[in-house]
């Protein structure tokens, strides 16, 4: 049976919370939808302060092309004087992570307050 066209889209919405951006994904981060999750985390794309938190809470797949993305993203920010971290990430994803030992380069923190508050 064919999947509905948007049954894998992805949403990436951002906003900005105590001077840091805050992106929230929604739905699977794969080869087919990562586009939007790119552009997002571009440093032109977040103003002066690079500094940006992922909220992960709604992701409820990634493959390593979300880990590329993550990756590139972290390393781009890092040049351009900020960073890049993690939050609230279900278990699966966060399984994911672990095992490729993302976990250890990005830092991955329970829920948003969390990260906004180091």
């Amino acid at each position: 049976m064919d999947q509905p066209q948007n049954a894998y889209r992805l949403e990436v919405t951002s906003a900005t919370a105590e001077g840091v951006t805050v992106v929230s994904v929604s739905g699977e981060i794969d080869h087919t939808s990562a586009g939007p999750l790119v552009h997002a985390l571009e440093p032109d794309a977040v103003g002066e302060q690079p500094r940006v938190i992922v909220d992960m809470r709604q992701v409820s797949f990634m493959d390593s092309t979300g880990i590329n993305v993550l990756l590139t993203a972290h390393r781009n920010l890092a040049k351009a004087g900020g960073w890049l971290r993690l939050a609230d990430l279900q278990a699966s994803v966060m399984r994911i992570l672990d095992i490729v030992g993302v976990d250890h380069i990005l830092p991955c923190y329970p829920n948003l307050p969390e990260a906004l508050a180091v």
